[in-house]
């Protein structure tokens, strides 16, 4: 991984990019209206390894808690450390809203992005039967909080 990460707020001109990278890397990806909607409300972010633009964030913070909704890395750059560099600027910029914990949910199948969080210190407290959809039906969500206080 190079040191050249950066990121900056979502704008629309964004959003091509956005969704070829989200389609790539989900197999019940967001859709436009879905992140059009998020810009005019949400925290939304893009990150960047030098000139490319390699994944995405979404938190909404409300009062003092943080709810993760998106966080995507596009698939060839998977493995290298990028989801926890996205991870903790999306923390940070959360930290900065005054946010005192964090909570999210995240696919029981997706072991990938639970070590990612857990990692990070997220535990799990929870389950949401049936949240996702799936190819065979629905999946179980695991649901994820972490304190956020320093």
């Amino acid at each position: 991984m190079t040191d050249s990460i950066r990121f900056r707020p979502m704008i629309e001109a964004d959003l091509n990019t956005v969704l070829k990278i989200e389609y790539a890397a989900f197999s019940h990806p967001w859709t436009r209206g879905i992140f059009q909607d998020g810009l005019k409300s949400y925290d939304c972010w893009v990150m960047f390894e030098g000139e490319q633009q390699v994944g995405h964030g979404v938190i909404n913070v409300i009062l003092d808690e943080a709810h993760l909704l998106n966080i995507t890395i596009k698939p060839e750059s998977q493995g290298r450390g990028l989801g926890y560099r996205l991870l903790e600027h999306l923390m940070s910029k959360a930290r900065e809203a005054k946010a005192n914990e964090c909570f999210l949910e995240v696919r029981e199948s997706n072991q990938a992005a639970y070590r990612l969080y857990e990692r990070y210190g997220f535990n799990e407290i929870g389950r949401r039967r049936d949240y996702y959809p799936a190819a065979g039906g629905r999946e179980d969500a695991l649901v994820m909080a972490c304190t956020l206080l320093d």
